[in-house]
């Protein structure tokens, strides 16, 4: 139906100037017109069939209202040799019939010609401009989106470039000076008589290896992510208890986790028992992991401290990136100081697929490749 009413403008205007023509030269004049305008939907399917159609109404006189739509279809889809030889054609056809009919002089002959040509090449040149200007505009586009995704490559490429610097200056940096706490770390635990201070000295040597072993996979110089998920938090408890913490850990079997959410797991955990060493140390800890309705919620709870603690800055570095990391996968975290002066932290981890470890699996490889360079 649409394309009915779209056609209607291109049929109804020439038949509406062939209508209001005094007649013509022969009685079959308007009616060979006619037919040529209801035949001009042809044109969309090929275009000779509808100037074919339009050579009996020249031949009649009346034929140049539905031949100029014809021909402007013509000069639309068309090859330039196509459009020359029906411009001739349509030009040569009608203009010969009037010289050969009557007796014109010269300069009449040359004039009828002119107007045939006029008639027949203008349509078809405005239509061969039309289709013109849109494949030029249609390349111009296509070279302004290639000079977009070129320069977008471009800034992809400077941003992985300096971001490999800055992962190999903080690598250099801060992997010295972790390597040295692991050579003295190893060294002390060799020299020493105490058992004690042997135990510690190896167990800061393991930590310092681990650290060290942490920031490479963060950085993405090495080729595997970091290892540490939710299968090591009671490590990680059992070393917090070495070191002197009061903790208690109450975790639930948990059913396979994404990489992503186990990891973030692990991470909540350590950021809490951190917190409490630094901010509120001497206090017991509970760590309570359970499922439910495909979430994990991980609760950390400390006691009340004997001394005044130092409240964790919620803005601080720690907390924030934590709530980063947790959000990436979905989840939430919250903390809050209670009124005996313990303090909590929450966190709800989506156990579903997450949209993080389908973005490293699909651009993890491309993402450490600059890294590894």
């Amino acid at each position: 139906m649409v394309r009915v009413l779209r056609e209607l403008p291109a049929v109804a205007v020439p038949a509406t100037l062939v209508l209001l023509a005094d007649g013509g030269p022969y009685p079959w004049s308007i009616p060979a017109a006619l037919a040529a305008c209801l035949l001009l939907p042809l044109r969309h399917w090929r275009p000779w069939p509808a100037v074919l159609a339009c050579l009996p109404a020249l031949a009649g006189g009346l034929g140049w209202p539905p031949a100029v739509v014809a021909l402007y279809r013509v000069g639309r889809g068309s090859s330039l040799r196509s459009i020359t030889c029906w411009v001739l054609l349509t030009t040569a056809f009608p203009a010969t019939l009037v010289v050969v009919q009557q007796h014109l002089t010269a300069g009449a002959i040359l004039l009828t010609y002119s107007f045939s040509l006029f008639m027949s090449g203008a349509p078809a040149a405005l239509g061969a401009l039309i289709a013109t200007r849109e494949k030029l505009t249609e390349t111009l586009a296509e070279a302004s989106r290639a000079r977009e995704a070129e320069l977008e490559a471009r800034e992809t490429s400077a941003r992985a470039s300096e971001r490999a610097r800055i992962a190999r200056e903080i690598h250099d940096a801060v992997g010295h000076h972790a390597t040295l706490i692991a050579v003295e770390s190893a060294a002390l635990a060799a020299t020493t008589e105490s058992a004690e201070t042997r135990e510690t000295a190896r167990r800061l040597r393991a930590l310092a290896k681990e650290a060290l072993a942490e920031m490479r996979a963060a950085l993405g110089l090495l080729t595997a992510e970091p290892n540490q998920g939710y299968e090591d938090i009671a490590l990680l408890v059992e070393r917090a208890a070495a070191a002197g913490l009061t903790i208690t850990l109450e975790a639930a079997v948990p059913t396979p986790l994404p990489p992503s959410v186990s990891r973030a797991a692990f991470r909540v955990v350590q950021e809490a028992l951190t917190n409490v060493t630094k901010h509120a140390p001497g206090t017991p800890v509970h760590v309570r992991l359970s499922q439910q309705d495909g979430t994990l919620k991980i609760a950390v709870t400390n006691g009340t401290p004997t001394t005044r603690p130092t409240p964790p800055e919620s803005g601080g570095t720690g907390l924030h990136g934590l709530s980063e990391r947790v959000g990436l996968v979905g989840g939430t975290l919250e903390t809050e100081e209670r009124a005996d002066g313990s303090w909590s932290l929450e966190a709800r981890l989506p156990t579903g697929p997450s949209k993080v470890d389908k973005d490293d699996s699909t651009f993890g490889g491309s993402a450490r490749n600059p890294a590894n360079a």
